[in-house]
């Protein structure tokens, strides 16, 4: 069994890399949506934050796999979409809309007397959000995005049900091929992915450390 592991571990380890790499594409997504969305919710005027809401439910709303069903078999009906592109549209637009949740409520921790001082000063409301209300905002949110992290990075493992190749494909690929060892190889794929979330939850503390804003109460 422990010869099987080792054999079983190239292989498994090139799976990881696909799984890491589909977390980190999902995640970038998120993160360039989720902010506006969030900002379309607190500042936006006449329709956006009812469009910006509209999204967020909805995609927090349906299931996981429906959206991978959804954005492979749906938009390969009329275009040839990979199942990675598929899985990093479906799943990145998921994760935005929690984003847009844990931003929407770091900038609304930042004290009111924040942006009534920026405008004070002579900065437009835009002006202000960015250099005033965002820095203060997005240092709050690490704590929680960590937590969103951790949970898409387990997420990725259903972009196996399109097809994806990633770290439990590989996994199932390894049990067919040498006729079980069904709990070694699980065993193995788990601890794999525990050394990934401990190795992120690390470097988003060490991060979240360092950009802490002095004075402010932080964990």
């Amino acid at each position: 069994m422990a010869q099987l592991i080792v054999n079983s571990l190239p292989y498994l380890l090139e799976g990881l890399g696909i799984t890491v790499a589909l977390a980190i594409s999902m995640l970038a997504l998120g993160l360039v949506i989720g902010p506006g969305l969030a900002l379309m919710q607190v500042y936006g005027r006449y329709g956006a934050p009812l469009l910006a809401t509209l999204f967020e439910r909805f995609f927090r709303a349906v299931p996981a796999v429906v959206l991978l069903f959804l954005f492979y078999y749906g938009i390969s009906s009329f275009y040839n979409i990979p199942s990675f592109p598929a899985a990093v549209l479906a799943l990145g637009l998921r994760t935005a809309s929690y984003q847009s949740q844990i931003f929407r409520g770091a900038i609304q921790s930042v004290p009111t007397g924040q942006m009534t001082a920026a405008r004070s000063i002579g900065l437009s409301q835009p002006a202000s959000i960015c250099f005033v209300i965002m820095p203060q905002a997005l240092r709050q949110a690490i704590g929680p995005w960590t937590n969103e992290a951790l949970s898409e990075l387990k997420d990725t493992s259903l972009a196996y049900t399109i097809g994806v190749v990633e770290l439990m494909r590989h996994a199932s690929y390894t049990i067919s091929a040498n006729y079980g060892h069904t709990l070694s190889i699980y065993v193995t794929a788990a601890a794999m992915y525990l050394i990934v979330s401990l190795l992120t939850t690390r470097a988003l503390s060490i991060l979240k450390r360092k950009l802490a804003i002095p004075g402010f109460e932080h964990t």
